[in-house]
């Protein structure tokens, strides 16, 4: 696609960036046929072609608008698109970009600049977000359905393994799922501690960065980023063999900290370092599947369980059939749903800001999943798995905690 920066652009890391990214698109249009709000509101503007003529306007000069904002917006930054395009455009980038830039350009309504603001300020910080959500569930009666639902119960975390080993990890303990899902991490340092290592949480770690980074505040989600590489960093040195997560969408986000802080002459090589030793838990399982599968000797959960595999994992991360062909290795009867490439509408922060949108991708997925008999559901990412709870009585998990419930 042939791009003609406006002057303000030229010769920056982002309109470099941008420019590349434009040159590779072809116009084919393959990435329409799997993106989820093309397919709700048949708009093209609401495909990922679309979107990025709209952005490409604005590198070249054209005045972002509202309706800019909007279609903008209205991604759910699933990267469908990039496991579908034939040319290898990096879509995500893109878009970050284009965001990044329109935000400066248009001005936003009160109420959705001050609902933004709260999302970017209380997520990442859980001495926010904890006595929040405990509130949020003791007045869960009185709040509207779009917050009643976010108040789920809280599961059992469990013992957290205390013994000391050789073998040492890394474990991101993130920012909403010690308090929406405590047990997730909890059920992979009991199985990691099984197969002789040790899981560390480094005190000062807390959000990836991505929610502040994906609402257009790139400054503070890269403070994140290098806030993380500060408290890992001693214990990199000291020789931790990697960097494991139990959510996906972290994992996608800590991954790409080399490329989002590759001009940082100060954390660059770090940031290089730590995405070389990210690893999602199917991946540091699935390396030691032979051990695992000599311990687990009963019996798995009864019936059949369905997964959902999120988008980070399959598209961003492009971790495909790991978490399946464990689980069936280990005896578990996993079911994939139809469509289970799109995405099921949680998307980080994506069910807040466009609820109507979420909510329809949601019961899409639902009904797919459900459609499978499966007697429950599993994923790998916190947003997904609250986002499909609130949808259904099926119960939802990690697929983590089946391993955990097998090893018990």
């Amino acid at each position: 696609m042939q791009t003609n920066l406006a002057a303000q652009f030229k010769n920056t890391p982002d309109g470099d960036e941008a420019e590349a990214i434009l040159r590779a698109c072809v116009h084919c249009g393959f990435c329409t046929a799997t993106c989820p709000t093309y397919q709700l509101l048949g708009d093209e503007l609401d495909g990922p072609r679309g979107r990025i003529y709209l952005i490409k306007q604005v590198l070249e000069g054209a005045p972002a608008t509202e309706r800019t904002q909007l279609h903008l917006d209205r991604c759910l930054t699933c990267r469908n698109c990039e496991t579908t395009c034939p040319s290898g455009v990096q879509y995500s980038r893109l878009l970050d970009i284009g965001k990044h830039i329109v935000e400066q350009q248009v001005k936003r309504p009160a109420a959705a600049r001050y609902k933004r603001l709260l999302l970017k300020e209380a997520l990442p910080r859980p001495w926010l977000f904890s006595p929040a959500m405990k509130a949020g569930r003791m007045l869960r009666p009185l709040l509207p359905d779009s917050l009643a639902e976010k108040m789920q119960p809280v599961p059992d975390a469990g013992a957290w393994p205390q013994q000391a080993m050789p073998r040492k990890m890394l474990l991101l303990d993130g920012c909403v799922q010690p308090e929406m899902a405590p047990n997730i991490n909890s059920s992979a340092a009991r199985i990691l501690a099984a197969l002789g290592v040790e899981l560390v949480v480094a005190p000062r770690a807390g959000c990836c960065g991505a929610i502040r980074y994906h609402l257009a505040d790139h400054d503070g989600g890269l403070n994140d980023m290098r806030r993380n590489i500060d408290a890992w960093w001693p214990l990199i040195e000291a020789g931790a063999e990697a960097i494991l997560m139990t959510a996906s969408g972290c994992g996608a986000t800590v991954k790409e900290y080399g490329h989002l802080l590759r001009d940082d002459p100060v954390y660059a090589a770090k940031a290089k370092r730590v995405s070389e030793l990210t690893r999602d838990v199917s991946e540091v399982l699935c390396a030691e599947q032979e051990a695992l599968v000599a311990l687990l000797k009963q019996r798995p959960p009864a019936g059949p369980v369905a997964f959902h595999p999120p988008c980070t994992l399959q598209h961003a991360q492009k971790i495909r059939g790991k978490v399946e062909d464990l689980l069936r290795a280990v005896g578990v009867d996993v079911r994939l749903c139809a469509d289970s490439h799109l995405c099921c509408g949680s998307a980080g922060t994506y069910s807040v800001l466009q609820p109507e949108l979420s909510h329809q991708l949601r019961d899409r997925k639902l009904a797919n999943l459900e459609a499978t008999g499966a007697e429950r559901i599993v994923s790998a990412n916190i947003g997904c798995q609250s986002h499909l709870q609130s949808g259904t009585s099926t119960p939802v998990g990690h697929w983590i905690e089946l391993i955990d419930q097998m090893l018990a």
